[in-house]
């Protein structure tokens, strides 16, 4: 395989780059170029030039056009160098399938990486570290409903899904702001790339932008070239590139490269391409931004620092050599020698707030320096009349520095500057002179803003040397030349361009009346729009061009009589019927009605008959009134194959899922403790069943709510995996859906709750269970498989009401709550997501003094421990879970003066509080829950130990009881003890965190008695001999009881607090003074990144 002849699909530099390149290697080249731009330089370095119809940019995106005339001229290769054309995949197949050899990767991996949306799922299942957003192609409503999710002096980044180098990119830091700057990113994006699609990114606020060369051959080896540093930007447009970076700590390095390569390999990576990273100054964390399947603009300091014509060997590989006959395996490439560093001249004008303008002109003079270790790439040259149609980018000055001393490249580049003479258009080399001189940059202390956040400094004049010979007489001319002459109307003033480019629309009409300030033309230059706004208010009275015609600097646009324009005389959206719907408006809303309540009286009418509710009556009670949005709400069942579309929009809304995001208990809590992520199975859409588009939606909203780590309420009732769905004919078993894994990736993260009504099998079932806890209602019944899937198996035949009832559910532990219906059951879920979300500060409690006689005198008499619960607790706060199940051990939140805790006790009403398998299980289990969540537990105790004998030990007592040890040594929240009476053995251990003195506090009520073992016991196996020796049973009574009183004397409250073993003895009406104490006691928070747990295990 060879190339015989190659097009060159690109202008600029670029093309003049690739032009040399193919001449070295002896291929024959052919430019391509419209009318007006005939005179650039890639036209005169190239074997042939061909000229295109049409001007501008849109010529050179002519795909079509560019596939004739290589079949024309003769060409088996186009190169597209890099922006255009670069990452489109349509072009890449079309080239394909004319035979013609595309130089970059193939058409699928362009498809992926070149849509950035896409790029971060694959990077995602690379295990690289992602910056929170939105991987699909976003609309600016789901863009606004990110940008709120994000709390707080929150910002983004709109991105556009194509291309790169700052094109279709805004960084928004107020909601207000997003439909400009996603309308203004749009209309850039489909101008430079023929493709409009837009997504999301949370801005890091202060990063540093590293990128790694990779390249790799059609046999799927993949090398890299090391790193580049791109952090000077200015408003996200790269200035100035370095290699490698001087300041990336050799670890980082290593594990940025990795993840790069991982990814390239991934997709088999062809050709030369770039991943990009951001690396966070503040945690020195890094995160995958996106991936350029091309060749870069600043691939230049990468050839000067490794010795290697990157396109001289894209070329050859497009050709079919491979990295081992190139010389370029990983073990092949030295490292970096010296460092390098370009700097992007651009031909534009900035005012002293560095508000940027394209300059336009001849080039009267253009001398680039010359010396050693300089390089300047560019398309210019003396003489040439710049045109306005395309990018502003004049050159690329390349200095590199063999030694290890990053400051001598900088002198370089500095020296250099002083050194290029341009004159005719104006250009940027004084701000990046300017640049240079910042003390900063001889260390690289720079960050992603840094120009930003200095740019009245960089923007002001300053003095610099002029190393060039310089000609009396000949100072050049700066203006762009040519401003026509317009006859302006008396009494008028002109709006003139500001810069020279297309006239892209007015927006005004003559005989308009404008304010000061009102946007007026908007004027299309390096492929980015520009609005010219009126400077005072006035009358328009001629428009003096036509749309799509070329302007240059100071050409008037329109002119306008000066007046004083009230509000009242100007029409703006004030004046607009602002509850007129439009078409396009209409037709949206007319979509989203169809899945309403309102308009499916049938499907409300099924609920009805069950007594249940509907999915969205569900999710509008449990969510703050106004805060629900409502992602994935157009999508509807993948069954295209077998039913039309319009009536699986009518009949599977949604695809039988409301999901989203929106405010939980926002009148008890601020927003950033109220928020929740939303997910509910509809039930009267294919019975709740898991399709292709439901899955879809589960793992976007889940993936949002683990970004964000947002709680999440889930209604599961449904019944599990849909066979019918024909949309995804490469499916065979769907065994490959993230759903259930990402949820239970949740484990820990954030507070999860799963809410069970009516039937809940196989899949729906799995997100219940991996919830934190289970609320279901009475008429519940909850499985791992429906009937269908029993009978299926050979299991026998049976009624849906027989798999899983709450009867079984509730006893054996499955559930955690229990309510009557979905009404209960909503409320339920924010009572208990109300513990998770923080302190209240409206409260009451009963008297405690009450507390006194709660236990009764009497030892051996057993008393309600949840009534004594009620009595501790700020009345109405106490929530048990798992009641039903371990009846012996009780756990519940509770409230405290408002605050949140987590509580254990024992019940001496069953088992006389000893602790059994389950009871273990479930303490174990509970206090994992709130050690996941930072709320304090408070254990009472009064348990003879844990329980024994042979049939306890046919519960594997031993590994079960174990389990409150292990867990309570990995606590970080703080246990607080009471020991309301019997405090034996290792049971008392385990309910005091494995040790009294382990917990902040260990105290007694006056009635507590402590022991290696129960007190009775105790006596009959140390006294067995002398209570044999007495014949009499009244006397060996009277003895038994005389030593049992001796014991509990030396074991009550007050002989264990004098030897130190608890910490005090309390009157129990100090119970919560103790207990409010020990919370206030508690350091504050730590802000959470993350997991405490790393899993909260669901048993």
């Amino acid at each position: 395989m060879s190339i015989n002849k190659l097009l060159i699909a690109n202008r600029g530099e670029i093309a003049v780059r690739i032009a040399r390149a193919a001449a070295d290697l002896g291929i024959p080249t052919v430019a391509v170029y419209p009318a007006d731009d005939a005179e650039a330089l890639h036209t005169k370095v190239a074997d042939q030039a061909v000229q295109l119809k049409g001007t501008g940019v849109p010529a050179y995106l002519d795909m079509q056009q560019l596939l004739e005339v290589a079949r024309a001229t003769g060409c088996d290769a186009v190169h597209p160098g890099y922006g255009f054309l670069s990452e489109n995949k349509a072009f890449a197949e079309l080239c394909e399938a004319n035979g013609i050899t595309f130089v970059g990767p193939t058409p699928e991996v362009l498809g992926l990486l070149g849509d950035k949306a896409r790029a971060r799922v694959l990077a995602q299942e690379c295990s690289v570290p992602l910056i929170a957003g939105i991987s699909e192609a976003t609309t600016l409503e789901q863009a606004k409903a990110f940008f709120d999710s994000l709390g707080p002096n929150a910002a983004v980044v709109v991105k556009a899904i194509a291309g790169g180098g700052g094109r279709g990119m805004r960084i928004v830091r107020k909601r207000e702001d997003l439909d400009e700057a996603f309308a203004r990113c749009r209309e850039e994006a489909q101008a430079a790339f023929g493709n409009g699609e837009l997504y999301v990114e949370q801005l890091v606020q202060r990063a540093r932008h590293i990128e790694v060369q990779v390249i790799g051959d059609s046999r799927g080896e993949v090398s890299h070239l090391w790193e580049r540093e791109c952090s000077l930007q200015r408003r996200n447009q790269k200035l100035v590139e370095i290699a490698p970076s001087p300041s990336l700590p050799a670890e980082l390095r290593e594990r940025i490269i990795e993840a790069a390569v991982r990814m390239a390999k991934a997709v088999n990576y062809r050709s030369l391409g770039t991943f990009e990273f951001l690396v966070d100054i503040e945690t020195g964390s890094f995160a995958f931004i996106e991936a350029n399947p091309r060749l870069q603009v600043e691939h230049t300091i990468t050839e000067e620092v490794t010795g290697v014509d990157l396109v001289r060997a894209q070329l050859q590989l497009a050709a079919g050599e491979t990295l081992e006959t190139l010389g370029l395996r990983q073990q092949d490439i030295s490292r970096p020698n010296g460092y390098a560093i370009q700097l992007r001249v651009n031909m534009e004008t900035m005012d002293a707030q560095g508000n940027i303008r394209p300059a336009g002109g001849t080039l009267h003079t253009f001398e680039p320096p010359t010396g050693p270790g300089v390089r300047v790439d560019t398309f210019g040259y003396g003489g040439y009349r710049i045109s306005p149609h395309y990018d502003s980018l004049l050159a690329k000055l390349i200095v590199h520095s063999r030694t290890n001393r990053f400051a001598e490249a900088v002198r370089r580049a500095y020296r250099a500057l002083c050194q290029f003479r341009v004159e005719g258009v104006a250009t940027n080399i004084g701000f990046l002179q300017n640049l240079l001189n910042r003390p900063e940059l001889a260390d690289n202390q720079v960050y992603t803003r840094f120009v930003d956040d200095h740019m009245a400094a960089l923007a002001a004049d300053a003095e610099h040397p002029q190393l060039f010979a310089k000609a009396a007489g000949n100072a050049g001319a700066t203006a762009a030349g040519g401003a026509s002459t317009v006859a302006a109307p008396p009494g008028t003033t002109a709006v003139t361009s500001h810069m020279p480019g297309m006239l892209a629309a007015y927006l005004v009409a003559e005989g308009d009346t404008v304010r000061a300030g009102q946007d007026l033309v908007v004027v299309e230059a390096m492929k980015m729009q520009h609005v010219i706004t009126a400077k005072s208010g006035g009358i328009v009275r001629k428009l003096t061009a036509t749309v799509g015609a070329t302007i240059y600097e100071g050409d008037p646009l329109l002119f306008m009589e000066e007046a004083a324009v009230g509000e009242a005389e100007v029409a703006t959206e004030e004046s607009i019927d602002l509850d007129a719907i439009r078409p396009d408006l209409a037709e949206v809303m007319a979509r989203h009605a169809l899945g309403l309540d309102e308009n499916r009286p049938d499907a409300v009418a099924k609920r009805r008959k069950t007594g249940q509710r509907t999915a969205r009556e569900n999710v509008e009670d449990l969510c703050d009134p106004g805060s629900f949005i409502e992602y994935g709400a157009l999508t509807f069942a993948a069954q295209r194959a077998r039913r039309p579309v319009e009536e699986l929009i009518r009949t599977t809304p949604a695809d039988g899922l409301v999901a989203g995001i929106g405010a939980v208990n926002g009148a008890l809590f601020d927003e950033d403790r109220s928020r929740c992520a939303v997910l509910a199975y509809d039930y009267t859409v294919l019975a709740g069943t898991q399709g292709t588009m439901n899955h879809k939606k589960t793992d976007r909203v889940l993936e949002v709510a683990e970004q964000l780590q947002l709680p999440v309420v889930f209604f599961t009732e449904g019944g599990g995996g849909r066979p019918g769905d024909t949309d995804n004919a490469t499916k065979v078993a769907g065994l490959d859906v993230p759903s259930f894994i990402q949820y239970a990736r949740m484990s820990g993260l954030a507070p999860r709750i799963g809410i069970v009504s009516g039937r809940c099998f196989a899949g729906n079932a799995v997100f219940a269970g991996c919830s934190d806890v289970i609320i279901a209602t009475a008429n519940a019944n909850l499985g791992m498989a429906g009937p269908a899937m029993i009978e299926g198996g050979g299991l026998g035949v049976y009624k849906p009401e027989e798999v899983g009832p709450v009867s079984v559910q509730a006893p054996n532990g499955v559930i955690d709550y229990l309510v009557a219906d979905e009404a209960e059951a909503t409320a339920a879920a924010k009572k208990l997501l109300a513990y998770f979300q923080g302190a209240l500060t409206d409260w009451e409690c009963a008297d405690q003094r009450l507390l006194r006689r709660a236990i009764p005198e009497n030892r051996l008499r057993a008393y309600n421990v949840r009534a004594l619960i009620d009595i501790l607790a700020d009345k109405g706060s106490v929530m048990e879970l798992r009641r039903q199940f371990a009846p012996g051990m009780i756990t519940a939140f509770i409230r405290i003066e408002g605050r949140p805790v987590g509580l254990l006790a024992n019940n001496p009403e069953h088992l006389g509080g000893a602790i059994d398998a389950d009871g273990a299980d479930k303490a174990a289990r509970f206090m994992q829950l709130c050690d996941a969540f930072d709320i304090p537990l408070v254990s009472l105790c009064d348990t003879p130990g844990f329980m024994v004998g042979p049939e306890a030990e046919k519960t594997a007592l031993v590994r079960h009881t174990s389990r409150m040890f292990v867990t309570a040594a990995s606590l970080t929240v703080p246990l607080f003890t009471i020991v309301l009476r019997k405090g034996y053995g290792l049971g008392a251990m385990g309910m005091t965190g494995g040790s009294f003195h382990s917990t902040a506090f260990t105290a007694s009520w006056p009635t507590g008695e402590f022991g290696g073992m129960g007190l009775e016991g105790a006596v009959r196996l140390a006294y067995r001999k002398e209570l044999e020796a007495v014949e009499d049973p009244a006397a060996r009574k009277a003895l038994f009881e005389k030593l049992v009183a001796q014991s509990y004397e030396r074991g009550k409250a007050l002989s264990m607090a004098a030897s130190l073993e608890i910490d005090a003895v309390i009157d129990p009406a100090d119970t919560r003074k103790w207990i409010m104490r020990g919370l206030r006691s508690i350091p504050p928070r730590p802000p959470r990144n993350g997991k405490k747990r790393s899993m909260i295990d669901t048993w």
